[in-house]
């Protein structure tokens, strides 16, 4: 019972601290004020008009409404009037314009990265900015499970660098105060690019302390880090990475295998694409696969689903088994790495 008073108290408890901070108190008040001393003036000097009749006609008038069912025949009514229809422009313009100045102050505050974010749960983070960054949001976006999900940008630009309602901007460096507004304590998911204006040894050592500051703040988090150096995982792994991207040793590997087998890179940019192609998921095992040999499960995968099963993660986020072998026993905790046909969906 305490906590249902608690969730009806808050909003209301906001609306009071808003409008105090914003003065709008004392525009309310010279409102309250104006509406009773003409709704006072009317039946003084119309002593046949009930106070309620003159409370309704004070309020049309002072907002310029006009609706003409009640009208005052008396001189000192029709001067009454005239004040409230003066006053009632002037001080409803200010009470109007007061509020949008606030709304729009807030919009420039959240375009230049000043708001807070830390109401938001099981989000996604991206830490930096670049043309990495940029491809990797356009392929989330792309992504059904996270064309509308609420993502956070934590980087050291002017602005909002892109249009979209579900990104939202925090200005600043990766530091602990940064990634507390961007709610870094409920978040589901945190990426951390590399910063590409330093060199190699600069640019990891800055991700392995970002790393540090992420896992202090929130060890239960999912975190995806982007080296430039392989010398530097094992760093990386014990500051608490969860799954570690060597962009140079992931291209050279590409090249190389390509170099040898025309094609490959094609289908690699295929599959880890969510804008063009089939698509590379995980997914949990269906119920009704739970317990049955990998090859089983292969060939109903994909005569039911249309998918292909290429590993198990084991436990869900355990080791990967990349093609078992057919009498692998699938088990209920452990995740599918497969290739979709259709689109990628919530799981």
């Amino acid at each position: 019972m305490s906590t249902l008073k608690t969730n009806v108290a808050r909003p209301f408890l906001t609306l009071v601290a808003f409008l105090h901070r914003e003065n709008l108190f004392r525009l309310m008040g010279v409102i309250v004020v104006l509406v009773v001393l003409g709704a006072a003036g009317l039946t003084y000097f119309e002593e046949n008009r009930p106070f309620p009749d003159a409370l309704w006609w004070a309020i049309v008038t002072l907002t310029t409404v006009g609706f003409g069912d009640i009208s005052p025949t008396s001189l000192g009514g029709r001067l009454i009037g005239v004040v409230l229809m003066f006053f009632g422009i002037g001080v409803l313009g200010t009470f109007t314009a007061t509020i949008a100045g606030v709304f729009v102050e807030r919009r420039l505050r959240k375009e230049r990265g000043m708001g807070s974010y830390d109401d938001l749960e099981d989000h996604i983070i991206l830490c930096g900015w670049n043309d990495r960054t940029k491809e990797i949001l356009k392929d989330l976006r792309a992504d059904a499970r996270a064309a509308e999900a609420p993502i956070v940008l934590v980087a050291d630009i002017e602005a909002k660098p892109v249009d979209d309602e579900q990104l939202h901007f925090v200005r600043g460096e990766l530091t602990e105060v940064h990634l507390k507004r961007a709610g870094i304590e409920t978040a589901a998911t945190v990426v951390l690019v590399g910063d590409r204006s330093l060199e190699y040894v600069a640019r990891d050592a800055k991700a392995v302390l970002s790393m540090l500051t992420v896992e202090s703040l929130n060890p239960d988090v999912y975190a995806i880090v982007e080296l430039a150096s392989e010398d530097n995982v094992r760093h990386c792994e014990r500051a608490g990475a969860d799954e570690i991207i060597v962009g140079a040793e992931f291209s050279s590997r590409v090249i190389s295998t390509a170099t040898l087998d025309h094609g490959i890179s094609t289908v690699l940019r295929e599959l880890l694409s969510a804008q063009v192609g089939h698509d590379l998921i995980t997914v949990p095992v269906p119920d009704e696969l739970v317990g049955r040999p990998f090859f089983e499960v292969f060939c109903d995968l994909k005569r039911d689903h249309g998918m292909i099963a290429m590993a198990i993660l084991s436990h869900g986020v355990g080791d990967v088994v990349t093609n078992p072998a057919g009498d692998t026993i699938i088990k209920r905790d452990d995740r599918l790495v497969v290739v979709s046909a259709g689109e990628r969906h919530a799981s």
